[in-house]
């Protein structure tokens, strides 16, 4: 139940902290006889009744953290009262939450118009991907890319762009390690991408990550849309440079000659983030972002939820939709992986939220962890991937991976999403080649201040009365715009080119 007055928000008859939708003054009144004892930022929380010390603190009608001493009535609950635990009770009880979905017929499904690939995938984007295997290549690799300037491709309309991926590692690794089949399986993900239609691999030629085995291990092989080079095969740095802008100036008519065509949304695999969350996020553009993310899946599409510390505290409310009991204790495989990964850094479950979500009004990793989970909707969870895995199973699915946002949409990518929704707060400027990244904004204020950066916004929940359901509607009729080639506000910008971020695991060498 949501209850709004003209300053502050209640959530749920079961919480005990009220949301300030104004930056609060103290002794102003509140709801019926409670003032404020003192200021309270826009999007932090106001406690509703006095709490005991040890008492849980509510939001959502889930616990955020633990009185850490008597809070009176109108106080400003935050990290200066509000203490983190780990371990409390949270029922995982899987599956009692699932539903039977109700798709939608193939034939009156929504459509969008995008690049049909020869493997049966559908590109929302036509670019050619310069991929490196290793450090060594990416200097090459961005020099073949530049040569490609809007000047260049005039003559080539459907072709969106030539773009390197480069990164740092992929030599000095375990080969028999997690961390090199992460890296391959994200390469390899890139590779096949349905947002390419052509690839470029370089390589050096004596590093671990082998062109030659990643292209055993998955399949792969040579042919007009995939090229591979090794600089040391080819010469040197000035013969791979102008070999590579050769095989691409030869590959520019044929990815040119394709055509958008239109196809259904079950096509359509999104990628679902949040970064510079704020105390709005999970009000506003999370909830209609879940919204957005159940018509996908009534409509056959996927969406991947990932950032695996930042559903810490929010595990049961996903494990209580799994369609299978499997489904379930894999998540909650993942989640105490976490916990042992993060103790044996000497680190913690709460590192996070950042300093900036704190300003913004989230305290604990248990509240960020509510409002994130929220972008996944209501639909049953139904597959549970590892970081960059190919998700083959539509539906609403979760892959593992850090909170950190580069790395973890560059697991989403490389698992298939085709576009990126990304939702902020505090106001976070990215992009994602070869996906295109729609910007949803969590409050009205940041988005006329961030404007030229933000596609949509979903502040207007609070500062317009707008229906959580309705955001969620024009958030997925504007993923359909997008998929068809509307053109968000980070390509206007030209963002995209430093993103690619693989997740590296275990010793360097």
């Amino acid at each position: 139940m949501t209850q709004q007055t003209h300053s502050t928000l209640c959530l749920h008859d079961d919480d005990n902290v009220l949301i300030a939708l104004k930056e609060i003054a103290p002794g102003e009144m509140l709801d019926g006889a409670l003032v404020a004892a003192a200021s309270v930022p826009m999007g932090h929380k106001i406690a509703r009744f006095a709490i005991a010390p040890g008492a849980a603190i509510r939001k959502y009608g889930q616990v955020i953290g633990f009185a850490g001493r008597s809070i009176a009535a109108g106080e400003h609950v935050h990290v200066q009262n509000c203490d983190y635990r780990a371990d409390f009770d949270r029922d995982p009880a899987p599956g009692v939450d699932a539903r039977p979905t109700e798709h939608v017929a193939p034939e009156a499904r929504a459509r969008f118009r995008g690049f049909r690939r020869p493997d049966g995938g559908v590109g929302t984007r036509n670019y050619i991907g310069v991929l490196t295997t290793v450090n060594c290549s990416a200097t090459v690799a961005r020099m073949v890319a530049a040569h490609f300037t809007p000047e260049v491709l005039a003559d080539y309309p459907n072709v969106d762009g030539v773009a390197a991926f480069v990164h740092g590692t992929g030599c000095g690794m375990i080969m028999e390690g997690e961390g090199y089949r992460m890296l391959m399986r994200t390469l390899a993900g890139y590779a096949t991408h349905p947002n390419f239609g052509g690839i470029l691999m370089i390589g050096l030629g004596c590093e671990m990550a082998q062109i030659s085995m990643l292209m055993e291990t998955y399949g792969l092989t040579e042919s007009a849309g995939f090229h591979r080079m090794n600089i040391q095969e080819a010469g040197g740095t000035r013969k791979t440079v102008a070999e590579g802008i050769a095989r691409i100036e030869a590959m520019l008519p044929q990815v040119n000659a394709m055509k958008r065509e239109e196809v259904g949304a079950e096509h359509l695999s999104i990628a679902l983030q949040c970064g510079g969350s704020d105390g709005y996020s999970g009000i506003t553009a999370n909830p209609a972002l879940g919204v957005a993310t159940d018509i996908l899946v009534r409509h056959g599409g996927t969406a991947i939820l990932a950032e695996t510390p930042e559903i810490f505290g929010a595990e049961h409310l996903l494990t209580r939709r799994a369609e299978r009991p499997e489904v379930a204790a894999r998540l909650l495989e993942r989640i105490a992986w976490w916990k042992d990964y993060t103790a044996r850094n000497g680190g913690s479950m709460d590192n996070n939220p950042s300093p900036g979500n704190k300003a913004g009004g989230l305290t604990t990793i248990l509240e960020k962890s509510l409002g994130a989970a929220a972008k996944g909707g209501s639909s049953n969870l139904v597959g549970v991937y590892d970081y960059s895995e190919k998700v083959t199973t539509p539906g609403f699915v979760f892959m593992d991976s850090p909170g950190y946002d580069p790395v973890s949409i560059t697991g989403q990518v490389a698992a298939g999403a085709n576009l990126v929704c990304f939702t902020t707060g505090r106001g976070s400027v990215f992009g994602y080649k070869p996906a295109p990244s729609l910007k949803l904004a969590t409050n009205s204020a940041m988005y006329e201040r961030m404007s030229d950066d933000m596609d949509i916004n979903c502040g207007v929940i609070v500062s317009e009365g707008v229906s959580t359901e309705e955001m969620g509607r024009q958030i997925f009729e504007h993923c359909l715009a997008v998929a068809s080639g509307e053109r968000t506000k980070s390509e206007e910008l030209g963002f995209g080119d430093n993103e690619f971020t693989p997740w590296i695991v275990g010793s360097v060498m």
